[in-house]
């Protein structure tokens, strides 16, 4: 005798619209991970691809960013100039922090390698540290009071050090460099002329260069920021500068500063063992330093 399967009949069936064509379950997508409690999302390539678009694009914009503007040339180096060192902006609390007695001297290798290797060595291990769930910053009072206490510590260091920084320049009555620079580039555009560093310009020669005043010029405390050679180090060149000053405007320029660029350096000429004659020969040697002759 035959057996006969019913189960068909007793199946439901679904049609799409009016085809004949059976409704399938399609794709099934797989839970998200937030769905399963104590779960996260996969490091490995979920997480650490998504970070790498990230750092990517910031890479990206830096390339971009030093590409559109290029570093400024400065002034050429020299080791005799009186100048004051500086790092970076973003390394200012650092250096201010370098400056404090525990921090210096016997205590150099606790300030550069341990108290530094600590802080960011504790910001390293702070996602291993800190693994509770609580993201409300009021709800974790040491991550938050730690962070707030390192924020506080580097803003007040940073402009500390600024702030002092140009205390110092006030009290030597130097200008910085970029300053400098940067009315050189203004002069130059009320004269017309070219601002690039990339454009050279004919070498202006010295004038007399066997005369007497030329070994009381390297005698001189100038030497340190005008050079041997007169084209300058830490301050413009003088080659030349008999075009924009006179004997007598040059004696007033050692005696009293120029303009709050230069401080004045009779002192320290007659300390170094010049006298007003030798002051004097030097003036009248330096006024002749012109462009034509």
């Amino acid at each position: 005798m035959a057996h006969v399967d019913n189960s068909r009949e007793k199946e439901k069936v679904v049609y799409v619209g009016d085809s004949r064509v059976r409704r399938g379950r399609g794709f099934v997508a797989p839970a998200d991970y937030t769905a399963y409690p104590g779960k996260s999302e996969a490091f490995i390539p979920n997480f650490l691809l998504k970070e790498w678009m990230v750092g990517v694009v910031v890479l990206v914009g830096f390339l971009v960013l030093t590409i559109s503007e290029p570093a400024p040339l400065g002034y050429p180096a020299n080791p005799a100039a009186s100048v004051i060192p500086m790092p970076d902006w973003y390394f200012l609390f650092l250096y201010q922090y370098l400056k404090y007695p525990y921090a210096s001297g016997d205590f150099v290798i606790l300030g550069t390698m341990g108290i530094p290797g600590v802080a960011f060595g504790g910001l390293m291990l702070a996602p291993f540290l800190d693994r509770g769930k609580e993201r409300r910053f009021y709800k974790r009072p040491i991550a938050s009071s730690l962070m707030l206490l390192s924020l506080a510590a580097v803003v007040y260091l940073t402009n500390f050090a600024w702030t002092h920084y140009q205390h110092e320049l006030e009290a030597r009555g130097q200008v910085p460099e970029h300053i400098q620079r940067e009315e050189e580039a203004r002069e130059k555009r009320e004269k017309g002329l070219p601002t690039s560093s990339a454009i050279r310009q004919e070498e202006v020669s010295i004038v007399e260069p066997d005369d007497p005043a030329m070994e009381v010029y390297k005698k001189a405390t100038c030497v340190s920021c005008h050079a041997v050679d007169l084209k300058g180090a830490a301050a413009p060149s003088l080659r030349g500068v008999g075009d924009k000053h006179d004997k007598e405007a040059i004696l007033t320029i050692i005696k009293e500063g120029y303009n709050g660029k230069m401080p004045a350096v009779y002192d320290a000429a007659i300390s170094a063992g010049l006298t007003d004659q030798d002051i004097d020969q030097l003036a009248e040697w330096l006024a002749k330093q012109k462009t034509e002759q």
